[in-house]
């Protein structure tokens, strides 16, 4: 697995498997979003095998699709509500974890700084200046 921290209570990463979540259960994760569309990967790793990874292991379990090139007020808006109403830390993950980030940082806009957004991003090892205008909008329309 490759974790990546953005913040001590989120965290995002490339595409996990089943075997995975005990461990994520063991350091301390609650709940996990799953940001990969079903149609992009096999059978063993859809949001149904996953979701019973997740359940057998305590951990909640949401299965938000972004599809790439399809990034909605809708999907950011779904996120934020569910970010809301779980337990952390959480993980999020996609294909690369990119995406998963892109929700992250989009729920951040108007509330966090641009700047600070980028550098956790960075860190995190996400480059976010593509999203800068789609970041600074969200942050005036809250």
């Amino acid at each position: 697995m490759d974790l990546r921290q953005i913040t001590p209570e989120f965290a995002v990463a490339p595409q996990i498997t089943p075997e995975d979540v005990p461990t994520l259960a063991a350091l301390g994760f609650r709940t996990i979003i799953n940001n990969r569309p079903d149609e992009e990967i096999e059978d063993a790793l859809d949001s149904d095998a996953m979701a019973v990874a997740a359940e057998a292991a305590g951990l909640a379990y949401h299965h938000l699709p972004y599809y790439p090139g399809q990034l909605t007020p809708d999907l950011v808006e779904a996120f934020e509500s569910v970010m809301q109403d779980v337990d952390g830390p959480v993980l999020a993950y996609c294909r690369s974890g990119t995406r998963s980030s892109h929700l992250w940082a989009l729920m951040q806009a108007g509330r966090m700084a641009l700047p600070d957004i980028l550098r956790a991003a960075q860190a995190a090892g996400y480059d976010h200046t593509a999203l800068v205008p789609l970041l600074e909008s969200r942050a005036e329309t809250r």
